[in-house]
């Protein structure tokens, strides 16, 4: 099996366009997770991070990031 590739915060930048501020605060809020680090302690995500960004672009008109967690929460425990 070939193992998922991970992405380093720039290359989710690029693939966004979001700025590093704002992958910075998805993580901390809870929004995205990293899925690893490297050696050099640098985040690493995996490809369902560009699924959980979609969805909170397509929430964050209707609903806040605390509202948008909890949501995707309860999407992904079911």
């Amino acid at each position: 099996m070939t193992p998922r590739k991970l992405y380093r915060i720039g290359e989710v930048m690029r693939y966004t366009g979001l700025s590093r501020q704002t992958v910075h605060n998805y993580t901390l809020l809870g929004l995205i997770r990293e899925a690893d680090r490297t050696e050099g302690g640098h985040r690493l995500y995996n490809e369902d991070v560009f699924d959980r960004i979609r969805r909170v672009r397509e929430l964050k008109n209707a609903k806040t990031l605390k509202e948008i967690r909890v949501l995707l929460d309860s999407e992904e425990s079911t």
